[in-house]
């Protein structure tokens, strides 16, 4: 079963340390891993291209998956014209919302991949179990992210970390969570099974933490990838359909007789048409019900004929 973390930041200023946290991760069991970039500011740039280099400048696992992730604060309905040009440029769309307008938006028509909330601070809305399910049914993940409650030496960030990932497992019921590190360095990553263990003290069901960390991510990239490659989600071209090219004329393909000689296309398929028709031809035809009781008929007075001639005799 493939592990997940769609979450880990990417450092263009330390790239060498990203090389150890993918490498680690990969030591942890971890299959795909998702770089990220996070947009800062109201306003997005005029330059929409994912900076994140594609093939990546140093060496990872060659069996470590790496996909290209957008995470975009929410702070009004300004840039909710341009997510689909954004969903063009990177594998996966996380939006993190900040007031109660854009967390509903959010979850009931916004295009996106992942609601990831920003679980250090407290949340400033009321995070209903009504709103966050209708992101759920939409098949978009709902991110928790456990290394800020890992390596963080604040006990504030970390009871804040805490308190809003049990109120986000308590409003889904556990559907739709996805486990991700968000870790900066190789430190805060952890396992699978110590991630699972860590979900299950803040109240996620073992088995739920373990769809969190690999069915949930593959239903989750699945879904992004036939956005960005299909018509609508739907229909999804793998081959033109051309049909082959047949040459009329001399160059009709032949085929083998039974005497070891060549013949046309046309005289092998009248000889397997004539077979058939002679075939049905020896095949005795049903009768209908109308012939079978004439036939009865005729049976009864041949009878009753033979019946009166004896009694003459």
């Amino acid at each position: 079963m493939p592990y997940y973390d769609l979450n880990v930041p990417w450092t263009p200023d330390n790239p060498a340390e990203t090389q150890r946290t993918l490498v680690f991760l990969k030591e942890l069991g971890y299959n795909i891993v998702a770089l990220t970039h996070t947009i800062s500011g109201t306003k997005l740039p005029n330059d929409l291209s994912c900076p994140i280099p594609r093939p990546l400048p140093f060496d990872t696992s060659h069996n470590l998956h790496t996909l290209t992730r957008l995470n975009l604060p929410l702070t009004s309905n300004a840039v909710n014209h341009r997510l689909s040009a954004l969903q063009a440029c990177y594998d996966l769309l996380a939006l993190r919302p900040t007031n109660q307008k854009t967390l509903e938006q959010a979850c009931r028509d916004l295009e996106c991949d992942i609601i990831s909330l920003d679980l250090t601070v407290p949340f400033p809305f009321s995070l209903r179990a009504k709103t966050v399910k209708q992101a759920v049914d939409r098949g978009i993940g709902i991110e928790v992210c456990y290394a800020p409650a890992v390596v963080a030496s604040d006990a504030v960030l970390r009871r804040n970390v805490i308190a809003n990932a049990t109120s986000l497992i308590r409003a889904t019921g556990g559907k739709g969570i996805l486990l991700s590190s968000e870790a900066r360095r190789a430190s805060g990553c952890r396992g699978p099974a110590d991630v699972m263990n860590i979900a299950a003290v803040w109240g996620l069901n073992p088995d739920r933490g373990r769809e969190a960390l690999a069915n949930m991510p593959r239903i989750v990239v699945a879904t992004a990838t036939l956005k960005r490659e299909s018509y609508r989600g739907v229909v999804r071209i793998v081959d033109g359909g051309e049909k082959p090219v047949v040459r009329q004329g001399h160059d009709k393909p032949k085929a083998e007789g039974s005497s070891g000689k060549k013949r046309k296309a046309d005289a092998v398929t009248d000889d397997v048409q004539n077979n058939d028709k002679n075939e049905e031809q020896m095949m005795p035809k049903p009768l209908s019900k109308r012939e079978q009781k004439r036939r009865k008929r005729a049976e009864e007075q041949a009878k009753r004929t033979e019946r009166l001639e004896g009694s003459v005799d």
